[in-house]
C-alpha cells in the first residue's frame, strides 16, 4: 500500500506541476471483516501527521462530540438536534454547526466580551478540546477543534477567538480524521435511539441525483472517482484555501476503505480532478488485491 500510495502521488504530481507532495496528506487504511464483523484495519500515510485547516471535515468531530454529550446524559437527543447534525453532515451546514457547538460548550456568538466573562467564555469553548484529550487517542495529539465553521468569517468575540493571525483557528491531520471517521463508522454500536452518525454520512453516487443538487459532497472529491454502485459514506471540506475528503466505501468483496486526503493551498480549492483521480486509483488497486 505505501509503494502504491507513493506511486499514485508521484504520477498524479507529475502530470500537473502545479501539484506538489508536500502540499497533500493522506491516510488510507483497509479494513477486512468477515461474517459482517470488521477487524482492526491496516495502512499508510504521507503526511499524515501534518497539522492542517481542516475546514468542514472538522464537522465530524462535532457530530461524534453531540453523540458521546448525549450517551453520557449531559445533552438531551431531540428532534431538533437530529436535525442539525443530519444537516451539519449531510449538507456542511455551517448554521446547524454553530447551533450544535452552543449547545456542546454553553456558547454563543455575539459581540466581544471582556474580563471574567471572556475567560469563562474561552475555557467553555474548549469544551471539546477537553474532550478530544481525554480520548488519549494518539492520533488527535495536537489537534485544535474548538472554532465554527462559516460562510463570510467570523465577527465579534469569535473573531477575537481565532487570535492573533488566526492561530487559533481549526486544525487535524488526516490521521486524526481517519481516526474519527473510524470511530463512526465500526466503533458504535448504533441502538435506535441513538443519533446516528453514519446514516448522515451515506451518500448517493448516480449522476442523475446529482446532478440536482449543485452543493453535493461528490462532485470534485473522492467520491466521484469511485463506481456509482458502492456504498459510500463520507464528509468533504472546502473553502479557499484547501479541498479536503474523508470517506469509507465497500470494496467488491469483504474488503472495506477508510481514505483521507487534505490538499493545502489555493490552487486546489478549484481543482476538481485531483481527489477523484486519487480514489479511483487506491479503489483499482484494491480490486486488483482482493
Amino acid at each position: 500500500m505505501g509503494l502504491a500510495l507513493n506511486d499514485i502521488l508521484g504520477r498524479l504530481c507529475s502530470y500537473n506541476k502545479d501539484f506538489s507532495r508536500e502540499d497533500i496528506a493522506v491516510t488510507w487504511i483497509n479494513y477486512k471483516s468477515e461474517n459482517k464483523k470488521i477487524f482492526k484495519g491496516f495502512g499508510f500515510g504521507i503526511n499524515n501527521k501534518k497539522m492542517i485547516y481542516p475546514a468542514s471535515v472538522v464537522k465530524l468531530v462535532y457530530g461524534l462530540a453531540a453523540y458521546d454529550w448525549i450517551k453520557r446524559g449531559s445533552l438531551l437527543l431531540t428532534e431538533e438536534i437530529i436535525d442539525a447534525a443530519s444537516k451539519m453532515l449531510s449538507f456542511s451546514s455551517n448554521n446547524a454547526t454553530s447551533f450544535l457547538i452552543d449547545l456542546l460548550t454553553g456558547t454563543t456568538s455575539g459581540p466581544c466580551v471582556e474580563g471574567e466573562l471572556w475567560e469563562n467564555w474561552k475555557f467553555q469553548r474548549n469544551l471539546i478540546n477537553d474532550w478530544l484529550y481525554d480520548l488519549r487517542w494518539d492520533e488527535l495529539t495536537g489537534i485544535n477543534c474548538c472554532q465554527k465553521t462559516w460562510d463570510d468569517g467570523p465577527f465579534g468575540r469569535e473573531k477575537e477567538f481565532y487570535g492573533y493571525e488566526n492561530k487559533n483557528r481549526n486544525v487535524m491531520t488526516t490521521d486524526s480524521a481517519a481516526r474519527v471517521l473510524e470511530e463512526i463508522m465500526i466503533h458504535i454500536d448504533y441502538q435506535k435511539n441513538d443519533l446516528n452518525l453514519r446514516n448522515f454520512l451515506k451518500r448517493n453516487l448516480n449522476k442523475s441525483f446529482l446532478e440536482n443538487d449543485s452543493l453535493n459532497q461528490i462532485d470534485g472529491f473522492l467520491g466521484a472517482g469511485l463506481p456509482e454502485n458502492i456504498n459510500l459514506w463520507s464528509k468533504a471540506g472546502l473553502m479557499s484555501e484547501v479541498r479536503h475528503d474523508s470517506a469509507w466505501w465497500i470494496n467488491s468483496q469483504s474488503l472495506q476503505t477508510l481514505l483521507v486526503v487534505f490538499c493545502d493551498g489555493e490552487k486546489y480549492s478549484k481543482e476538481t480532478s485531483l481527489l477523484p483521480a486519487i480514489a479511483k486509483q487506491v479503489y483499482e488497486f484494491n480490486e486488483k488485491i482482493l
